[in-house]
């Protein structure tokens, strides 16, 4: 048998952690994490074990497909590469040649290949590339740069050498970086310590020295909470506040009403218990983390959770310390030159966004903006027309709420298209769909990560594609070429590779042998003299004028979260180990493991309705009903009910996804429900009720 070793980066999640695939004779036959990693040590996750079932999945897209008949309604023509990549090129010419280039959007979800996306985005002059985070972490980088004037990517987590890690809406063991979760092992073996704080006992939970659970929208009362009881206690790193807080007079004022025994009739979390954890946090300053969050599009008050759990790690001396978030480093931080940039290749477009990040709304990243807000434009033509939409990789009419309202909205557009490597519901609506190659059958451009330690790493080809599919280099660099921009076109792989590396001294093959390539043999921790903020002030800022100019506070006053209606709970969602969101329900082999999405109810709830764990349920919130199962747990606030997204799905092309409940259909007007200053949506202020089936 012909074996092959191929080093690659997994598609499972948006982790992308470095794999080794084994083949023989062109066939898959071992997937496992890259053992050349110090951070991987071989490991992978249930969804990177599943890769195999992505790549055999007879259900996925095999060719490129054009819409026949209404949106939805199924009707599809099987065309050439050729026949679809004019038809999106004549289409988006049309539009442009009407309404300008600014009518073209994109979003995607993110990711270390994004300057691909947003090169294609600039080429043909639109301003309007969005990704997914308005449903995931614009709260926690708005958060970041009103603190720090920083990106939140900016800092890293140096978890293997924390000694006291905080995980407020971070599932870090199910929502799994392999590399992350190593660390943290590694320092809870060093006598490292972790708090976890939840509404409900998760994976992470268990792992944890301290559990708070926490009453549904009150982390911002415990993050007061333990601001006020740091600074009254004198349990700061006084010389780091005066050398690097700006404003931390106003901030001891605004939280002194904000005691540990106040927080107690907010949170449900005692006051002695509060007093004990901050000593904790004391006695391990600075090596400590608090993690500001990563899905944190939850609550109206989510960007002050994170913006607090910034201030806090301040106090704390954290940002910018060995074992807390220390900056990180690029390639000329260790006398290297970076990849060449695509995006490098035009000119940034000059139209203002669509969604109003960065003018109408100055305290918003204009980076990725707000694909929420996007949608208002393609729904009202103000500040002009959207008429075409590119989805890649990436399924807002899954991962966000309202899903009729959305498609109404999209009823505007002349033009939907879906690059996907599944199918997803947003793929289903398009008119049409460009098939990705799964990630063991495509090749994709080198990415940086930054870190204490920098390094390049590359996504290899395992095998060949089993059906009609491409790569997304290949795809864009189609539609560019068409559109006039060829300078995106690569030929091949290995051409794009040598655009990327000119000038790094390194080439494709020096990736062969492990898949990555680093840039330091150690770590580098930036001193106090190097650590220089992007504020107004060069400092960590209390009081952001950004924001104050906008009319929102900085430090808002705390108001109770409404309780759940008579008999209803707050809904709740998150991840499991299984699953990643809507995009493995339909996998066969983790479908296997988690074919539906069970309902967590607390055992006092569940009695009060005549349940018993396991019976089965019905679940009714915005006009939308679905059955499920209910698991009947005390490790559950009462006042919450708990689901894995991702279930649900509306796609008759897939015969494994459509059981369990799709929570967001159960939020009804959710797209106007967003945190004003983070400017993410606020999935969890809706209430739903449960019933035996």
């Amino acid at each position: 048998m012909a074996k092959k070793t191929v080093y690659s980066v997994c598609g499972m999640c948006s982790v992308r952690c470095p794999i080794m695939v084994e083949t023989e004779d062109g066939n898959v036959s071992f997937i496992q994490g890259n053992p050349h990693d110090p951070g991987m040590a071989g490991g992978l996750c249930p969804r990177g074990g599943a890769g195999y079932a992505l790549l055999m999945d007879e259900e996925r897209p095999q060719a490129p497909m054009i819409r026949q008949g209404a949106r939805g309604e199924g009707k599809w023509k099987t065309v050439t590469w050729d026949e679809a990549l004019d038809y999106v090129a004549d289409k988006l010419r049309a539009i442009m040649a009407e309404h300008g280039p600014r009518a073209v959007l994109w979003s995607d979800r993110g990711g270390p290949f994004a300057d691909l996306h947003q090169a294609f985005m600039r080429a043909i002059g639109s301003p309007n590339y969005c990704n997914h985070d308005a449903a995931c972490a614009r709260n926690v980088q708005h958060a970041a740069k009103s603190v720090m004037g920083k990106g939140r990517k900016e800092v890293g987590y140096d978890y293997k050498n924390c000694k006291h890690l905080v995980l407020q809406t971070r599932n870090i063991f199910e929502a799994i970086n392999v590399k992350e979760v190593n660390g943290v092992l590694d320092s809870k073996a060093a006598g490292g310590k972790v708090t976890c704080i939840d509404i409900r006992a998760n994976i992470t939970a268990t792992k944890a020295d301290n559990f708070f659970m926490i009453r549904p929208g009150t982390d911002y009362a415990f993050n007061l909470a333990v601001i006020n009881t740091l600074l009254a206690n004198g349990w700061y790193d006084k010389d780091y506040a005066e050398r690097f807080i700006e404003g931390l007079d106003t901030l001891e004022a605004f939280v002194a009403p904000y005691t540990p025994e106040w927080a107690e009739q907010e949170t449900g979390i005692s006051a002695e218990a509060i007093v004990k954890f901050c000593k904790e946090l004391k006695s391990a300053a600075p090596a400590v983390i608090w993690h500001p969050g990563w899905m944190t599009a939850r609550y109206t008050t989510s960007f002050y959770v994170s913006r607090t759990a910034y201030l806090i790690n301040a106090l704390l001396g954290s940002i910018g310390a060995k074992g807390g978030l220390p900056f990180v480093n690029g390639p000329g931080d260790f006398g290297k030159k970076g990849l060449k940039s695509f995006a490098a290749l035009f000119p940034k477009p000059e139209e203002k966004r669509a969604d109003g990040a960065g003018w109408k709304l100055k305290h918003i990243d204009a980076g990725p903006g707000l694909i929420n807000k996007a949608y208002e434009a393609i729904e009202s033509g103000d500040p002009y027309p959207v008429k075409a939409y590119i989805v890649h990789r990436h399924d807002p009419l899954h991962a966000m709420p309202d899903q009729a309202r959305m498609k109404k909205i999209w009823e505007n557009l002349d033009l939907l298209v879906a690059t996907t490597f599944s199918w997803s519901d947003t793929a289903w609506h398009a008119d049409v769909v460009l098939p990705m190659s799964t990630y063991l059958e495509r090749d994709s451009p080198i990415a940086t990560k930054k870190g204490v330690k920098a390094y390049f790493f590359r996504r290899d080809r395992a095998v060949e594609p089993r059906y009609d599919t491409r790569a997304e280099w290949e795809i864009l660099g189609g539609l560019a070429k068409r559109l006039g921009r060829p300078e995106l076109a690569f030929e091949t792989a290995q051409d794009m590779w040598n655009f990327q590396l000119d000038g790094t001294g390194y080439t494709p093959a020096d990736f062969d042998a492990t898949g990555e390539i680093w840039l330091a043999d150690k770590p580098k921790y930036r001193t106090w003299d190097e650590l220089k903020f992007g504020t107004p002030s060069g400092k960590i800022e209390v009081v952001c004028q950004k924001l104050e100019d906008m009319g929102l506070p900085s430090l808002l006053p705390y108001q109770s979260p409404a309780a759940p209606p008579e008999g209803q709970f707050r809904i709740a969602f998150g991840r499991c180990a299984l699953h990643t969101q809507g995009h493995t329900v339909n996998n066969t082999m983790l479908n296997e493991q988690m074919p539906v999405n069970p309902v967590w109810i607390n055992t006092a709830r569940a009695k009060a309705l005549g349940l018993a764990d396991g019976d089965a349920i019905t679940v009714s919130g915005g006009g939308y009903s679905a059955q499920s199962v209910a698991l009947v747990t005390d490790f559950i606030h009462p006042e919450a009910a708990f689901m894995v997204h991702g279930f649900g799905h509306r796609i008759p092309a897939e015969s494994r996804s459509s059981r369990g409940i799709a929570d967001q259909e159960m939020m009804t007007g959710g797209l106007d429900k967003v945190d004003p200053a983070g400017g993410a949506i606020a999935m969890q202020e809706h209430f739903i009720t449960i019933a035996k089936a």
